[in-house]
């Protein structure tokens, strides 16, 4: 320590590495929320940079998607929609996952894009994939304008318990943040895992209730069909727009569960390689 910057009166700051298994530091990450704020910012931005059509985007891949579900699952499949048009049943459903697998991907790869700035500057590495999971929500505000107009084009007036869909939304923040923490220290240390996130995401997207309802899953395995944690919510986010298929109830509390543990071990694990990052990425 210098004794001459001491004697100046020019504040210190020392930067220590976190002790304990969990010791989130949310404090230091409130310090810094204007450049969480940036980072959130610039992501929407660069998004849609030099783009033609910009944030319109946001509405094509799950719109597109709808069509090609409604095609093949609806009209030819004939899979139960729940007694809703099955438009409106997919879109109510991709709405949600096309946030969830966005925001999961962004995260994903988020250390390794950064390379630069955590090599050389030091701030809350959790700002990083927590900014590219809250930077999508402005994408999912743009696609929901076009599931109301779907609902006032098919009659479908919302219910009470519209008013739980915060809670929805927020379980798929916190799914997508969860699995993203875990991913992005991956991903800085083994490479293969931004290879392998799109084929996750592809399985993960038949594994949940999007083009048909959980209750096509026997009982006997609804429990463990639950353990999908975009299931409880899919399901809930379906359900307090539309009303269509009653509440989610143990589904909801299994996916539940599985957000806790998936996000409190994300938090762990990302805590533990945060300091060795920088000298991987």
């Amino acid at each position: 320590m210098n004794v001459a910057t001491v004697r100046s009166g020019i504040p210190l700051t020392k930067i220590r590495p976190s002790a304990g298994w969990f010791n989130l530091n949310l404090r230091e990450l409130w310090t810094h929320r204007e450049l969480l704020y940036f980072l959130i910012w610039r992501d929407v931005k660069v998004r849609y940079k030099q783009t033609v059509i910009g944030a319109a985007w946001a509405v094509i891949q799950p719109f597109f998607t709808m069509v090609v579900f409604s095609l093949f699952f609806g009209a030819l499949a004939k899979i139960p929609s729940q007694g809703m048009p099955y438009p409106l049943f997919a879109y109510s459903a991709l709405l949600p996952w096309t946030y969830f697998a966005n925001a999961l991907q962004n995260a994903t790869n988020t250390m390794v894009e950064h390379q630069r700035i955590v090599t050389k500057v030091y701030f809350p590495r959790l700002a990083l994939p927590l900014a590219a999971v809250l930077s999508g929500l402005v994408d999912f505000g743009v696609a929901f304008v076009i599931l109301i107009a779907m609902m006032f084009f098919y009659g479908l007036a919302p219910r009470p318990a519209v008013l739980l869909l915060p809670v929805f939304l927020l379980l798929a923040v916190l799914t997508a943040l969860g699995v993203g923490l875990w991913l992005s220290a991956l991903n800085a240390r083994y490479r293969d895992v931004r290879y392998a996130v799109p084929f996750v995401i592809q399985l993960w997207l038949f594994a949940s209730p999007v083009a048909y309802p959980s209750s096509l899953v026997p009982s006997a395995w609804r429990w463990l069909y639950g353990l999908n944690p975009m299931a409880g919510v899919i399901e809930g986010f379906r359900w307090a727009l539309t009303g269509a298929g009653g509440p989610p109830g143990p589904l909801l509390l299994d996916s539940v569960a599985a957000v806790v543990v998936v996000l409190l071990g994300g938090l762990v694990y990302f805590q533990r390689v945060e300091g060795t990052i920088a000298d991987v990425v």
